[in-house]
C-alpha cells in the first residue's frame, strides 16, 4: 500500500492521466479541430485518412461532394477535416468533411454577410415553406417568396446550379442561414432599368416578357422596367381583349411608340413592326364594290365587319336592312358571321370605311313597284290600324297604307274605319309608290267606280243646280246634290237681301236653286250660293225686259218677268 501510494504520489494525478492518453494514442488537444490529411484508402462506406496522428481517421463518403450528388474523392487527395472525437479504446479517429467545411463556410458567410455581398450557393431541395441551399457547406433556408420577383411555376431550371444569392439573416448558434434570390434579382433589376433608361429612345426595337394583361393591355418587363402595350398597339385587326393575343409570360418583340423622360413612362406597340394593312385601302376598296366580310363587333349602333386582318369597316344601323328600322344589329347579324357587303365610303385618313348590308339585297319598294304597277290589286292582312288608315301587309317585309279618305266614295273616313278590323284580308288597288320615301299608298274605294263620277262631269263651275237641304248650322246649311255630292252654302250667301241670310228660315229636306262657286273634285264637294244666282236672275231679266233708260223701275221689270214667265208655263 505504501508502494503504491508513493508511485501515485511520484508520477501525480494530471502526469499520469497524460501517460494515459499517450499509451491510448489520444490527442485531445486536436478535438474541435480543423486538420489537413491525406486519403489513404476507401472502403464501401468510408475513406481512411492519415491526419498526422497515431491513429488513421475515418470519413463518411457520404459527406464528400455536394449534397444530391454522388461523391468524388480517392486515395492520395489531401482534404481539410473535422476532428470529432476518438471513437474507441484503439484510438480510431472520427473525422467530419461536412463539419470541415461548414466551419470553413460559415466563417467566409460571416465575412460577406457584414459587407453585404453577395454569396453563391445551389438550391439542391424542396421544404415547406421554401428550398434548402448549400452555400459551400453550410445549409440555408431560402423562402418561396425570395425565389424570384415573380411568382415562379416550375424551380426545376434553377435546381443543381450555382446561382447567386443575398444573406438575410444568420445565426451561427442555431446554425440559422435565410438567404433570398430575388433580393439579387431587385438589384440586378435596378442596375439595368438605370441603363435602359439612360438609353432609351422612341422608336427602338426592344425584347420584353409579358408581364401582367389588363383589360386595356398588357404590362412588358423589357428587363427591369416596365412598358405598357395598349390593346389598341397589339395588332392591325381588331382586339377586344389582350388575352385573345397575349398570355402571361410570353415573350414579345415591342417598338417603343412613347417615351416620357419624366415619369418614365413607355407605352409600347406591336403592330407597329408589321406593314399597315391601311395603305392603299382608298384604292383597294372603291366605293360600290361588293366585299365579303366577318362579323367582328356588335355594337348599339351598328357592326363591325373585317374585310381582312386588320381592315374593318362600320354597317351602320341604318343601311343594315331595308325594313328592319328599328331593331338592335345583334338581332340582325352575329358575331363571326360571313357577310356579304358593299362600300360606300372610304376615310383613309381615319381610317373608316363605311359599309351597306342592305345595299348588296334588292330594294323590296323597287322590286314592288316593277312588280305591280300603279292601279293593280294586290291583297293582304290589315297588320295595324292608327287614327288616319289601314296599314296591310302586302309582303313580308313590306306595307301599305290605305288613307282613311280612300276607304268609302259615300262614308266619311271615321265611319268607313269602323267596318274593318285589325287580322282582316282585304284587297285594295295600287294607288302610288314612293321609292325614295318607301311609301306605297292603296285604296279600297277605287275598287269600285265612283258613283259621282257622272255627276261630277255635268256640274262646272257657274252652273246653277238643284239641291237638298240635309243640315240647318249657325253659319249656313248643308245640301246634297244628285243624292252623292255634298254641298255647303255659307250664311252670306243664303240671300241677296241682308235680312233674309237666316238659315232657320230653310228645312230639312226643302229644295233650292243655287249657283256652283267651286267644285272639289277629290273631295266631292261642292260651293253654292243663292244669293249668286238671285243676282243672276235679277240681270238676266233687266237685259230682257228693261234698259237702264226705259224709266221703268227694278219692280216693274222683275212683275213683267214673272207673268212672262207664268204666261209660257204649261197648264
Amino acid at each position: 500500500m505504501a508502494s503504491a501510494a508513493v508511485s501515485q504520489d511520484h508520477f501525480g494525478g494530471e502526469d499520469f492521466a497524460s501517460l494515459l492518453d499517450e499509451s491510448l494514442g489520444r490527442d485531445v488537444g486536436f478535438d474541435g479541430s480543423v486538420v489537413r490529411g491525406t486519403v489513404i484508402r476507401l472502403t464501401d462506406e468510408f475513406a481512411i485518412v492519415d491526419v498526422g496522428l497515431k491513429s488513421e481517421g475515418r470519413v463518411a463518403l457520404k459527406e464528400f461532394g455536394v449534397p444530391g450528388t454522388d461523391h468524388e474523392v480517392k486515395p492520395g487527395d489531401v482534404i481539410e477535416l473535422y476532428v470529432e472525437r476518438y471513437e474507441d479504446r484503439d484510438g480510431a479517429i472520427v473525422l467530419s468533411r461536412e463539419k470541415a467545411r461548414r466551419e470553413e463556410a460559415w466563417t467566409n458567410l460571416e465575412k460577406a454577410f457584414e459587407a453585404s455581398q453577395r454569396v453563391q450557393g445551389t438550391i439542391y431541395g424542396r421544404v415547406k415553406g421554401g428550398f434548402t441551399v448549400d452555400l459551400g457547406g453550410a445549409m440555408a433556408f431560402l423562402p418561396g417568396s425570395q425565389v424570384d420577383i415573380r411568382p415562379v411555376r416550375d424551380v426545376g431550371p434553377l435546381m443543381g446550379s450555382p446561382q447567386p444569392f443575398q444573406i438575410l439573416k444568420m445565426d451561427r448558434a442555431r446554425g440559422n442561414i435565410v438567404v433570398s434570390r430575388r433580393a439579387v434579382l431587385e438589384e440586378t433589376r435596378a442596375e439595368q432599368r438605370s441603363e435602359l433608361i439612360q438609353g432609351l429612345k422612341e422608336g427602338m426595337i426592344l425584347d420584353g416578357v409579358v408581364k401582367n394583361i389588363t383589360d386595356y393591355g398588357a404590362f412588358v418587363d423589357l428587363g427591369g422596367v416596365d412598358g405598357l402595350l395598349h390593346v389598341t398597339d397589339i395588332a392591325w385587326k381588331r382586339i377586344n381583349h389582350p388575352s385573345e393575343a397575349l398570355q402571361i409570360g410570353q415573350q414579345v418583340r415591342v417598338q417603343v411608340i412613347r417615351f416620357n423622360s419624366d415619369t418614365q413612362r413607355i407605352s409600347l406597340g406591336m403592330k407597329q413592326l408589321e406593314a399597315d394593312p391601311w395603305e392603299g385601302v382608298a384604292i383597294k376598296y372603291p366605293p360600290g364594290a361588293r366585299y365579303s366580310g366577318r362579323v367582328t363587333n356588335i355594337t348599339d349602333y351598328g357592326a363591325f365587319v373585317e374585310l381582312e386582318p386588320g381592315v374593318e369597316g362600320l354597317v351602320h344601323v341604318s343601311e343594315m336592312s331595308w325594313t328592319k328600322k328599328n331593331v338592335h344589329p345583334g338581332k340582325i347579324v352575329a358575331t363571326s358571321q360571313e357577310v356579304d357587303v358593299m362600300v360606300l365610303d372610304v376615310d383613309s385618313s381615319k381610317r373608316r370605311i363605311s359599309l351597306g348590308l342592305k345595299q348588296v339585297q334588292r330594294n323590296p319598294w323597287e322590286l314592288f313597284a316593277e312588280e305591280h304597277k300603279i292601279g293593280s290589286t294586290v291583297e293582304g292582312e290589315i297588320r295595324n290600324i292608327t287614327e288616319f288608315g289601314l296599314f296591310v301587309g302586302i309582303s313580308a317585309d313590306i306595307d301599305g297604307m290605305v288613307h282613311m279618305s280612300d276607304l268609302s266614295w259615300d262614308e266619311s273616313g271615321e265611319a268607313a274605319m269602323a267596318h274593318f278590323e285589325k287580322g282582316q284580308v282585304i284587297q285594295a288597288k295600287v294607288l302610288d309608290v314612293d321609292v325614295e320615301k318607301e311609301r306605297i299608298s292603296l285604296g279600297i274605294k277605287q275598287l269600285h267606280d265612283d258613283p259621282a263620277a257622272d255627276s261630277l262631269s255635268r256640274v262646272n263651275k257657274g252652273a246653277i243646280v238643284t239641291c237638298i237641304v240635309t243640315a240647318v248650322q249657325a253659319n249656313g246649311i248643308e245640301v246634297k246634290v244628285d243624292d252623292v255630292l255634298t254641298g255647303f252654302i255659307r250664311r252670306a250667301e243664303l240671300a241677296r237681301d241682308k235680312a233674309e241670310q237666316r238659315p232657320e228660315r230653310f228645312a230639312v229636306g226643302e229644295k233650292v236653286d243655287a249657283k256652283v262657286v267651286s267644285v272639289d273634285r277629290a273631295a266631292r264637294k261642292l260651293a253654292l250660293t243663292i244669293k249668286g244666282r238671285e243676282m243672276e236672275e235679277d240681270k238676266a231679266a233687266i237685259n230682257e225686259y228693261g234698259s237702264s233708260d226705259s224709266g221703268a223701275s227694278l219692280g216693274d221689270i222683275l212683275s213683267a218677268a214673272i207673268r212672262r214667265r207664268s204666261t209660257q208655263l204649261p197648264e
